[in-house]
């Protein structure tokens, strides 16, 4: 805030923001209006937002092909989710923001659970083509058919984490089923969402 445009740089700016003055203006500071940034500030050759860059375009004849891949009845394809009293696997080791019901829970729409005879709570097998974990299941129609959900941020029963809250509600470590082949060209990022898996029941 202090070395920001309106702050006072401590004390450079005499008349600039400070924590203080802030708190002493419980209903805010005015600033006056706010001044037009664009296109100044971009730095593409057009001057503009570029939504669709070339690179992007290329890469649709990728996405018709993927698109018209015959998937495998058996096969599911894993997607990860977040939690709001969990950020990664920060707030894990917080008892306050652990407690309760099982939150490392693979989702499963019931559709998919009774072709599957999984019920509600059992242990299943999630596996890649990688690795494999075991997690509870959590039956729901908020998922879609054909898509299960596991969590990431979790698998705290590593040797040496050092971590009594967390390990006690370890969960599963996601990573495990995540492919080393399977890369996002353009990022060069590794793909961590629709993993093709199999579920079996324990």
């Amino acid at each position: 805030m202090r070395t920001g445009p309106f702050g006072d740089g401590f004390g450079a700016v005499p008349d600039g923001l400070t924590l203080d003055k802030l708190i002493a203006a419980p209903h805010g500071i005015d600033f006056g209006a706010l001044e037009p940034r664009l296109p100044n500030v971009l730095r593409t050759q057009s001057g503009k937002i570029e939504l669709a860059t070339q690179q992007l375009i290329d890469d649709l004849k990728r996405l018709e092909v993927f698109s018209q891949e015959k998937i495998d009845e058996a096969q599911l394809t894993l997607v990860g989710r977040r939690d709001l009293r969990s950020h990664n696997s920060w707030l894990h080791n917080v008892e306050v923001l652990v407690k309760g019901k099982d939150r490392c829970t693979l989702q499963i729409h019931p559709n998919d659970a009774s072709r599957l005879g999984v019920a509600q709570g059992s242990a299943v097998r999630i596996a890649s083509r990688v690795g494999s974990v075991d997690a509870p299941v959590e039956i729901t129609e908020l998922i879609r058919e054909g898509v299960v959900s596991l969590p990431h941020g979790w698998g705290h029963s590593m040797p040496g984490t050092n971590t009594k809250v967390a390990s006690s509600r370890a969960g599963v470590n996601s990573n495990i089923l995540t492919d080393e082949q399977r890369l996002d060209p353009l990022s060069g990022t590794s793909v961590l969402n629709g993993i093709p898996v199999s579920v079996t029941v324990l």
